[in-house]
């Protein structure tokens, strides 16, 4: 809290020690969305936030759920049972493969008859089983509704962005998510919008990109749309 407030000179800090801290938080209904998990811990306290966060009172608030929320729903079936449509989980292979052992055995096996079992399957399946949006991330990102609907954004070819795979990024990805909902997008709608921008802002900068480039690129990304 003290390394972010004295350089964070336009971010309103507030500490959060327990669930019982972060229900005074979310007293205010301002707070529109929520995004839990990067850099978080995975011990009980932890365990807690993220339970608190998943209860809703009325209306579910939009949740994203990235890294260390990850493996705790993922170890956790009541935590995995609380989840809700307006969640949005965005995991990586090793993620997945935690959060749906059986789904990601699937995908692994050798295809020795068509059609294969192919990732958009994995990730249809995996966002009927949590009943909320799954993005699936990876240069082949798959964002799948519970519904059904599903979409990829393919970081390939004239759009490659290799230099994402650096450390962070996948959380700056999350808190472009969060923003777009907290914006009112869907949560479908803002996973597949969040993916977009987040390889777009990659491009825009270029080799040598580090997670902290991405949200100072967007402006630039934006400017380029015309917004």
């Amino acid at each position: 809290m003290a390394e972010n407030a004295a350089r964070l000179d336009a971010v309103m800090l507030r500490a959060v020690a327990d669930g019982d801290a972060l229900a005074l938080v979310l007293e205010d209904r301002r707070i529109n969305a929520l995004c839990l998990g990067p850099g978080m811990g995975v011990g009980a306290r932890e365990a807690g936030l993220v339970a608190l966060a998943l209860k809703s009172r009325g209306e579910p608030r939009p949740t994203v759920l990235d890294a260390d929320a990850l493996t705790l729903i993922a170890g956790d079936p009541a935590l995995f049972a609380a989840l809700h449509d307006a969640c949005v989980l965005t995991p990586h292979a090793g993620e997945f493969s935690r959060l749906f052992p059986d789904i990601a055995a699937k995908l692994a096996e050798p295809a020795v008859k068509g059609p294969a079992y192919s990732k958009v399957d994995a990730a249809r399946e995996a966002a009927a089983r949590a009943g909320c949006v799954v993005l699936y991330k990876g240069p082949d990102t798959v964002i799948a509704g519970p519904d059904g609907r599903c979409a990829i954004n393919s970081a390939a070819y004239e759009r490659a962005a290799p230099w994402l795979a650096t450390a962070g990024s996948g959380d700056v990805l999350a808190g472009f998510i969060t923003g777009l909902l907290a914006r009112g997008f869907s949560p479908f709608d803002a996973a597949c919008t969040g993916a977009w921008l987040h390889v777009e802002c990659a491009r825009s900068f270029g080799p040598g990109l580090i997670a902290e480039d991405l949200p100072e690129e967007l402006p630039k990304v934006f400017r380029a749309l015309g917004l």
